[in-house]
Parts: structure tokens; C-alpha cells; sequence
């Protein structure tokens, strides 16, 4: 079964409509979003530990070492979203805090 893309673009409106808060403040729609990030894109934490381990010890060192923290942070990731994702309209923890640092796995490469 196939889902329409529109549905997908009708369920990301719905989210940006809500998440109007404070620069500082998360909500259960960042949550959400947050999760669903996770879930889709945890794959992301192989390469972005490749770079951040590089920057820190050098690519002798940091593409291998990046590799098995990558391998590892991927499964953790996509775990970690799913739980964001399902317990979004929940504040755990407290204000909606992500979970994991960086928050979304693409950060790695700002």
C-alpha cells in the first residue's frame, strides 16, 4: 500500500502551523519532527561522525573511529526517534528537550 505524497505535505503543514513558540522553547511538534527526522534519517550518523571524529583527531583516526560510532549512533538514532515520535504530545523530558546532541542528524555538517 502506498501512501500519496500529499498526505505527507497536509501532515507538515499541520506541524509548521503549530510549532509557533520562542526561539528558546521546544514543542511537541519540534518532538515530532524531531522524531520523525530520526526515524528517516539516522543513516546521516555514519558520515557526520566520520566528520566530527576527522576534525578532532585526524582522518587516520577519525574516519575508522567515525565508522564504528557511526554504525552504533545509527541504530541509537532510529530508536530514539521512534521514541520522540510516538510519545510526542508528552513533555518528557521536561519542555520537550531533545534527547540526543546534536539535535537533528544533519547538524554534523553546519
Amino acid at each position: 500500500m502506498r501512501i500519496p505524497r500529499q498526505y505527507f505535505i497536509v501532515i507538515f503543514m499541520v506541524f509548521l502551523m503549530f510549532s509557533t513558540q520562542n526561539a528558546n522553547a521546544y514543542s511537541a511538534a519540534d518532538k515530532s519532527l524531531r522524531g520523525l527526522a530520526g526515524m528517516t534519517t539516522g543513516v546521516l550518523e555514519i558520515p557526520g561522525n566520520m566528520v566530527k571524529e576527522s576534525q578532532a583527531q585526524g582522518p587516520a583516526v577519525g574516519i575508522p573511529m567515525g565508522l564504528a560510532i557511526g554504525l552504533g549512533m545509527t541504530v541509537t538514532r532510529t530508536l530514539v526517534g521512534v521514541y520522540e515520535f510516538l510519545s510526542a504530545p508528552f513533555p518528557l523530558p521536561a519542555g520537550f528537550r531533545p534527547i540526543l546532541k546534536p539535535e537533528y542528524p544533519w547538524d554534523y555538517f553546519k
